[in-house]
């Protein structure tokens, strides 16, 4: 009986020390200040630790290694902090101004009770213009992807629409991009959040089940990537 070779095995995940380096890699590629405001977020503490234990250690060594220590434990986190949130700059720098680059967002970075779709609810095949939307305690969130020029007017066609629906939700508008009155992909997470709260949580669940149960059809089929969209040609003969 011819013996069965043994199946490869999976290939091993990096441990947690790997890839914070790699997070770190990437970021310092993109960001090459992160570096020095981690180092800085680090030092400052340790230093301030250190100046502590001095005056008040009184000569107690177990007190100044305590203070010293505190100083290196907050410094760490500190530094931590400022990676993750350039991580995440960096990260979203990579996709800035590419189609499906808010749905992208909207998928991974959206916090505080925001709920929303990495899928269009209006979309321009010939330019790849699209507008996405949110819900949270601020209210509904339309947000356009592509030159205010094109998406202003899909923005307030998708306005209407909610309006009719939900008179009484407010609805906030928002443009990605770089231009003026824009805003810039990365800050778009920390926008949504600081909208006035309105809602409750029951009722931000209801506005989106009620708002997706209207959708009975969305402008690109759901599964297709927005990124890959075409303008349809003409039929052939």
């Amino acid at each position: 009986m011819a013996r069965t070779k043994d199946k490869p095995s999976a290939p091993k995940e990096p441990g947690r020390m790997k890839q914070m380096w790699q997070v770190f890699q990437m970021t310092r590629r993109y960001d090459p200040t992160a570096q020095w405001l981690m180092l800085l977020a680090f030092l400052a503490p340790v230093l301030v630790g250190l100046a502590v234990a001095l005056l008040l250690g009184e000569g107690n060594g177990f007190t100044i290694a305590l203070w010293i220590i505190a100083g290196v434990l907050a410094g760490l986190l500190i530094a931590l902090v400022i990676l993750g949130r350039r991580a995440e700059r960096a990260a979203y720098s990579q996709i800035d101004g590419q189609p499906g680059a808010v749905g992208a967002v909207l998928r991974s970075g959206l916090r505080g009770g925001w709920i929303g779709n990495e899928m269009p609810v209006a979309v321009n095949g010939k330019t790849q213009d699209a507008v996405y939307r949110a819900v949270g305690r601020g209210g509904v969130a339309l947000i356009s992807e592509g030159p205010v020029s094109r998406t202003k007017r899909m923005l307030d066609d998708e306005q209407r629409k909610v309006s009719r629906v939900l008179p009484n939700v407010p609805i906030t508008l928002i443009s990605v991009g770089h231009d003026e009155g824009t805003v810039e992909l990365y800050r778009l997470p920390a926008t949504l959040r600081k909208t006035k709260r309105t809602l409750t949580k029951p009722e931000v669940l209801a506005v989106s089940n009620r708002l997706n149960s209207l959708q009975s059809s969305l402008p690109i089929p759901k599964g297709i990537d927005p990124m890959k969209a075409r303008p349809q040609r003409g039929k052939a003969r």
